[in-house]
């Protein structure tokens, strides 16, 4: 969460509050009865904010499957035009192709680029840890959103094994290593989906 909402958030629970302690105010002037319930317009208020605090952290797992789906998209596109290079006889070619299907499949397995890494570092400077349950009990790294530290392996041995490919790349070595990179993200969007 960015500064500006945890600023924002911390306004609308003071001002919660404040209504909470008015609302007693007036009631202990009456003198009347039992202690009076939280008014509902604070509960209306905090309820409100319980379904922004809930929303963004679903935001954030749609934008980081919406960057790492235009990744995979962006890898199998590379590794098609391994696939084509190969089959014209072009082996510079196929391998350029390789080497960007091993980077952008290693971003999956790191999901994201050391640009992501930065934003997801300066999450948990701040203490926000989307998944600290999951983090907990090692299903996740710290700070990740939806890959697991199975997927994130799978990835980053996918993306070795694409990577070992370049000296002497195949088409049959290709489509198998991708074989492995598609079950991979297929599972991670099955996971998505349990949430």
């Amino acid at each position: 969460m960015s500064h500006g909402n945890n600023r924002r958030i911390q306004f609308v629970v003071l001002a919660a509050g404040a209504l909470l302690l008015l609302g007693a105010g007036f009631a202990a002037k009456e003198g009347a009865g039992p202690p009076p319930a939280t008014a509902q317009e604070v509960v209306a208020t905090y309820d409100s904010l319980a379904d922004t605090i809930l929303g963004v952290k679903r935001t954030e797992e749609n934008l980081v499957t919406s960057f790492l789906a235009a990744g995979y998209a962006h890898a199998e596109g590379r590794m098609m035009a391994a696939q084509r290079a190969l089959k014209a006889g072009d082996k510079s070619a196929a391998q350029s192709a390789l080497e960007d299907v091993a980077a952008l499949v290693a971003n999956l397995g790191t999901e994201g680029d050391s640009s992501v890494a930065r934003v997801r570092k300066r999450l948990l400077e701040g203490g926000h840890h989307h998944n600290a349950e999951g983090e907990a009990k090692g299903i996740y790294d710290e700070g990740y959103v939806i890959v697991t530290r199975a997927a994130k392996k799978r990835f980053l041995d996918a993306s070795k094994a694409i990577a070992a490919l370049k000296g002497n790349p195949t088409e049959d070595g290709l489509a198998r290593e991708w074989k492995n990179v598609e079950s991979a993200w297929k599972d991670v969007l099955k996971e998505r989906k349990k949430r």
